[in-house]
């Protein structure tokens, strides 16, 4: 069983060489993309089980033990990413095979490039090999977003290939730097020797722990590098887009693990690092996130600003709520991301619905499966602006709740709040704008959306209704996974055993 560990990576890896290798035959390149999805999403529910009774499981590739080895680990946070990352995988490819993976060559196979780096990042326990597997995921997303072509999606792509390779670089000169000081790069033993660090290294620690919150905020939108975004998961195809909704959980991932992994302690390299920037930064990203969604022209742009704000709310959980908000902002992430996959994916059906391929918000002729798609869209909107007996009204509950002793309290609830009014509004100005403000008339363009096409987005707002109803067990799995969080000293006992010793440095050139 301990090899369930590495088939998350393993698996997607070798049926994207699969693919390759066979080339782009559409019935076999689906056949072998959903089934090795599908096994994944299983491997992920086995992983979540053993991870739900608290205990760390670890692997070491080739058997080099931590902290010079390749150590995957396995806890309650990373068994819920990777099976929200299966999820939502296997719903926006069942979308994709429904004729937007025939529009180019090898789909399949970027699509499981994509998830073999995802999983990767959440699994690994090296800030290396969290350098390499971002690059993994992001060049099959260079692929993935220039999927079908076309002028809006070459533009934006630029912008984000752009914007990427240089935290790239950067995240490489702050890795590089911490090696320099530390001697590692295995995050629990990172944890150690940054706690133990004498006061020459201390700047120099300090100065890469900054430069990678700088790295892992692009990666998840943050403010005020989160320009890239709506660009690019606007123009991306439905399906990708909805894939998209998880990848940027990466960099919010990364920021928990770098918060409450090696930069948790309270020696002076690592004592308030974050403090003074996280709670601001996420404030702003959700406030200017909202204001965007309030002022987008496009649904999908709408929707991509959403999952800006949902980076933002989660952090501000994050960083002003405590055991309490770690926990309401774990089950805002699984919310969100559910909703906003789901909503990227509706958002096509209603433009191919109308015959308006760019989702303009603007009146135009009349919808087909108006009455199905209107009722989706209203639920979808209910659930992402956090309404009342929703699973995004209980996330923002825990959140809110969480922060009333914080002294941030009043600009925490101020922006929360004032955030889903101004969510809600926008959200029925785009419902009013598509089905209520129509002609009598049907596009000539407009295509009646398949059943088969309902069926992902049925799924993922079924799952968010299924968050309320079991939201009892959802809370108490987020609730012991803030608790593992917050206590470091297990994880750094599972991957590392004993303490060891500082690791040694390179010797320079003269000493040799």
């Amino acid at each position: 069983m301990n090899h369930l560990l590495v088939l998350p990576i393993i698996l997607p890896a070798l049926t994207a060489a699969l693919l390759l290798l066979c080339g782009p035959r559409p019935v076999f390149s689906r056949s072998i993309s959903f089934v090795s999805t599908a096994l994944l999403l299983v491997v992920s529910m086995l992983l979540l089980k053993d991870a739900a009774t608290g205990a760390f499981q670890t692997y070491a590739l080739s058997d080099w033990a931590a902290p010079f080895g390749i150590i995957l680990v396995l806890d309650r946070l990373s068994g819920l990413m990777v099976l929200l990352t299966a999820v939502v995988a296997l719903a926006a490819l069942f979308y994709a095979m429904q004729g937007w993976d025939t529009r180019g060559r090898y789909f399949h196979a970027l699509f499981q490039f994509q998830l073999m780096g995802i999983n990767g990042a959440f699994l690994t326990g090296d800030l290396f090999n969290l350098f390499v597997f971002f690059e993994v995921l992001l060049i099959a997303s260079y692929c993935l977003l220039m999927y079908g072509f076309g002028e809006r999606r070459l533009r934006a792509s630029v912008h984000y290939v752009a914007i990427n390779l240089t935290g790239s670089a950067v995240f490489l000169i702050a890795v590089s730097l911490l090696y320099s000081v530390t001697g590692t790069l295995n995050m629990a033993h990172l944890a150690e020797v940054v706690a133990q660090s004498p006061p020459a290294d201390i700047a120099l620690i300090r100065s890469s722990g900054l430069m990678l919150l700088g790295v892992f905020g692009i990666k998840a939108a943050l403010f005020p590098v989160y320009f890239w975004l709506p660009a690019a998961y606007s123009s991306a195809s439905a399906p990708v887009a909805a894939l998209f909704a998880i990848m940027t959980k990466v960099g919010v991932y990364s920021i928990l693990r770098f918060t409450t992994l090696i930069f948790a302690g309270t020696s002076d390299a690592s004592a308030d690092l974050t403090t003074p920037w996280l709670l601001p930064l996420a404030l702003m990203t959700l406030a200017l996130a909202t204001l965007g969604a309030l002022a987008a022209k496009r649904l999908l742009e709408l929707f991509a600003y959403l999952t800006i704000a949902s980076v933002g709310t989660i952090l501000i959980a994050v960083s002003a709520g405590g055991v309490a908000g770690l926990s309401g902002g774990l089950f805002y992430l699984v919310h969100s991301t559910l909703i906003i996959s789901a909503l990227f994916l509706l958002a096509e059906m209603i433009g191919q619905a109308r015959g308006d391929a760019q989702e303009q918000l603007h009146s135009g002729p009349e919808l087909l499966q108006s009455a199905r798609l209107g009722i989706a869209f209203l639920i979808g909107a209910v659930i992402v602006a956090g309404l009342p007996l929703s699973s995004g009204f209980l996330a923002k509950l825990m959140i809110l709740q969480s922060a009333i002793n914080s002294p941030q309290m009043p600009w925490v609830w101020g922006t929360i709040l004032g955030a889903s009014l101004l969510t809600l509004i926008g959200l029925a100005r785009a419902g009013s704008m598509m089905f209520w403000k129509t002609s009598h008339a049907a596009s000539s363009q407009a295509v009646s959306p398949t059943g088969l096409q309902w069926l992902p987005v049925v799924g993922l707002l079924a799952l968010s209704v299924l968050m309320v109803v079991y939201a009892a067990p959802i809370k108490r799995y987020t609730d012991a996974t803030a608790q593992q969080l917050k206590n470091p000293s297990e994880y750094i006992t599972a991957v590392i055993g004993k303490t060891p010793d500082r690791a040694p440095r390179l010797l320079p050139i003269e000493a040799k």
